[in-house]
């Protein structure tokens, strides 16, 4: 029987964070490939530091994309809103070392003959669900996010100008009977472009915004407070500290709520099992959660470079399941073909849905028009009650 009273912290930063600064681009790079071509292959990494910013990886698909590379990686840090000395979208250098995929790496992955198309690697993924929130995510790492898209809205419409776009929150979260029930503390370090604004000036800013997204009643006399706990900061993003593409991969999930293979998101094209059967896991065990079938699962998928089918599927619904482990791992292979082609024909992947995901998390957001997130729809709640 897992604990049913404890306290959890879960973090999260801003799109301005230097590292989110990286995905942006890798994965505007990515969305602009799969617009020309929706079969590109692409691996993109991007590093950020002050007046700098340096593109690579392997890529395959349309020539006039890697001449854009620049435009796109400007066009990404004005949108986010450095316009600071040190980082300004108008004057940054961009330095691009895009180039061809591995013909070694392609062999495997590509499709021919009778062959399927094969994992674009090796690995372990983890999607997981739980019924804490209507998004069916953990709350600490909800809020978390919640807390720093609220202060982006604010500082980018121009109710809050003095915001910088460089920010991170913390939420501790205390559980009664393994339900959130309120906040223990919060912290908060977001950018300021006054420096004559003190801790206590940004925290009286931010506080209405906070209060307006956690829940009624979370916030408690003695909930703990720590808004800016250094002072100033006014210097930020990559001209504070340098950014690197993927290294926000529990921001990007559940916040330590649940296990991680270790694979990075961004700036991979969905035949990178990575990121593609990370999606797929969420999907299904946020399916699982919404059928009722437990109040949490984590599901677990595994692959081998060059190999189609999963190695290995693996449930854990904490013991909170309604039908046995072994039931839903059948179901989930049932319900859903877990090939790297069948979960990007099945989600729709090869599209230019990914900028959108590379901050305030990739899971809890809402299913959009345009086929953005498809991965949280609920679409196979009775296909699973079917197949248990």
């Amino acid at each position: 029987m897992s604990r049913q009273n404890y306290i959890f912290t879960s973090e999260s930063v801003s799109e301005g964070h230097p590292d989110k600064v990286c995905d942006r681009i890798s994965d505007a790079v990515l969305d602009a490939f799969l617009k020309a071509d929706p079969h590109a292959r692409v691996a993109c990494e991007t590093f950020a530091t002050t007046d700098r910013v340096v593109i690579g990886g392997e890529v395959r698909g349309p020539g006039e994309v890697i001449r854009n590379v620049e435009q796109i990686a400007r066009d990404c840090v004005k949108d986010i809103g450095y316009e600071q000395e040190g980082f300004h979208w108008a004057n940054v250098k961009v330095d691009s070392y895009l180039h061809a995929q591995s013909a070694d790496i392609a062999q495997g992955v590509d499709a021919a003959g009778d062959k399927d198309e094969g994992a674009g690697d090796q690995g372990i993924m983890f999607g997981y669900a739980c019924n804490e929130t209507p998004e069916l995510m953990p709350a600490p790492i909800h809020f978390a996010h919640a807390i720093l898209k609220r202060l982006a809205e604010v500082r980018k419409d121009g109710t809050e100008p003095a915001l910088g776009p460089d920010a991170k929150s913390q939420l501790t979260v205390r559980y009664e009977n393994g339900k959130p029930v309120g906040v223990t503390s919060i912290v908060l370090s977001t950018q300021h472009l006054d420096p004559a604004l003190t801790s206590e000036d940004v925290r009286e800013m931010v506080t209405p915004y906070i209060r307006e997204v956690l829940p009624e009643g979370w916030i408690l006399p003695d909930s703990e407070w720590h808004v800016n706990p250094t002072g100033k900061f006014v210097i930020g993003g990559p001209d504070g500290d340098a950014g690197l593409t993927g290294r926000k991969i529990i921001v990007d999930t559940y916040g330590g709520a649940a296990p991680h293979g270790g694979g990075a998101f961004s700036g991979k094209d969905p035949t990178k099992v990575d990121r593609s059967a990370a999606y797929a896991a969420r999907y299904l065990a946020k399916n699982v959660v919404a059928a009722g079938l437990a109040e949490r699962c984590c599901l677990q998928l595994s692959y081998a470079i060059g190999v189609a089918k999963p190695l290995s599927i693996y449930a854990d619904t904490y013991g909170t399941g309604e039908v046995p482990e072994e039931k839903i791992e059948a179901a989930v292979a049932e319900v859903m073909n877990l090939t790297p082609r069948g979960i990007r024909e099945h989600l729709q992947l090869n599209r230019p849905i990914f900028q959108r995901t590379a901050a305030y998390g990739h899971f809890g957001r809402a299913p959009e028009d345009d086929g953005g997130f498809t991965w949280e729809r609920t679409d196979l709640v009775e296909a699973l009650k079917a197949a248990v």
